[in-house]
């Protein structure tokens, strides 16, 4: 089984593709009885990880874009001096450009992880109604909105 599993992603990788498949592959040399195997396959089967995983998805685009448009960082970082402001703050003159992507990308991570952590305690029967297409629509659509809004960088 070990080396027909791996001629197999040998065949693969030199064809530059992957097939992927919902059938899950075992190793049987891993006993399921060890503590960490049966952690990882819990999570990964459980109803609240994919509720949290799905809504974290579905999240963070649209933080990101709210953090983007309201300028809300966590913090603001100003790599020319090496400091490090809490939320938002100016640049200062003399002091080069103050960055504040660090800072969005925070708080995309803190607002969906709390967003996640709410949505993976609701009831099974509300969260099988969340529609899975919005894990990819959002984003393309975040990332329209986001060259439209950066239009005039792209015009000059």
């Amino acid at each position: 089984m070990g080396w027909a599993l791996f001629l197999s992603a040998m065949s693969q990788w030199r064809l530059r593709i992957w097939i992927m498949s919902d059938t899950p592959v075992t190793n049987t040399s891993v006993s399921k009885s060890t503590p960490a195997a049966r952690t990882s396959s819990a999570l990964a089967a459980s109803s609240r990880f994919k509720t949290f995983a799905v809504t974290f998805a579905i999240a963070s685009p649209v933080l990101y874009l709210v953090c983007v448009s309201l300028n809300l960082p966590l913090f603001t970082y100003h790599p020319a001096v090496n400091r490090i402001d809490v939320l938002w703050s100016p640049p200062r003159s003399g002091e080069g450009p103050a960055m504040y992507w660090y800072g969005w990308t925070l708080s995309v991570v803190v607002g969906g992880a709390i967003v996640s952590f709410v949505a993976a305690m609701l009831p099974e029967r509300v969260t099988r109604k969340i529609p899975l297409y919005l894990v990819w629509v959002l984003p393309v659509f975040a990332v329209v909105l986001l060259a439209y809004s950066l239009r005039e960088f792209w015009l000059r």
